[in-house]
């Protein structure tokens, strides 16, 4: 299964309210690995940016002037995307600025839901830790993964943590699914045989010298007990 991680930075929070996409960030994983391939780049959102989505991301309008418009990366951005499953936190947030970018072209390229499956890992992670913090800090803490680099959200690095968030978060279901196969394969291929003895096997003896030993163990034994031992009447 060919997934993208992805993740975007904007210039607001809502785009009802005309906010643009100044960033997006995809990095590719096949069968559950990372293949080191991604595709990131910076947009010219043509409108400032709100004072708390700045301090949130660290871009500043100056920044974004020389930088493409979507209408220039579109096609390569869904080339990478196409066909695959989208792996975003708060997927409804991201999904709704790329179809309002696609809805502004006009040029017959409908949404993303018509291109990839969406799977959101909040909803997932509110599923598997309810009434938790599940913002993206919250499971790298609760899961082990380094976020020390994230001073800002950088729509780069966070999609490489939220890779390593979704994997730690499926790992143990699939180990679980896995490991149950496996024992219930090794189980149906399990066939008593019968022990057959091809070979005598050999006896050993004690020498005289052991015997003399173990005759003295005993003796000691039974002057402890005042009488005749457990092992001695054994014997």
């Amino acid at each position: 299964m060919r997934q993208i991680v992805l993740d975007t930075e904007t210039t607001g929070l809502e785009v009802r309210q005309g906010h643009r996409l100044v960033e997006i960030a995809c990095v590719e994983m096949l069968e559950r690995r990372l293949t080191g391939r991604h595709y990131q780049t910076y947009l010219n959102p043509d409108r400032a940016i709100d004072e708390g989505a700045r301090l949130v991301t660290g871009i500043e309008d100056e920044f974004l002037l020389d930088k493409p418009h979507f209408a220039d990366v579109v096609d390569e951005f869904l080339a990478f995307i196409d066909g695959a499953e989208l792996i975003i936190h708060n997927a409804s947030f991201d999904i709704g600025f790329l179809d309002a970018e696609l809805a502004r072209l006009d040029n017959g390229a409908g949404r993303i839901g018509d291109r990839c499956r969406v799977l959101d890992t909040l909803a997932m992670a509110r599923e598997r830790y309810p009434g938790q913090r599940n913002s993206l800090d919250a499971l790298c803490k609760r899961l082990g993964v380094d976020n020390s680099r994230r001073d800002l959200h950088g729509g780069l690095i966070d999609a490489q943590l939220l890779a390593d968030v979704y994997l730690g978060m499926t790992s143990g279901q699939v180990a679980f699914d896995l490991g149950f196969e496996g024992a219930a394969e090794q189980h149906n291929a399990v066939v008593a045989e019968p022990v057959v003895l091809r070979v005598r096997p050999l006896v050993l003896h004690a020498s005289p010298d052991e015997s003399l030993q173990h005759e003295q163990r005993l003796d000691a034994l039974d002057k402890g007990v005042d009488g005749q031992s457990v092992w001695r009447r054994l014997g």
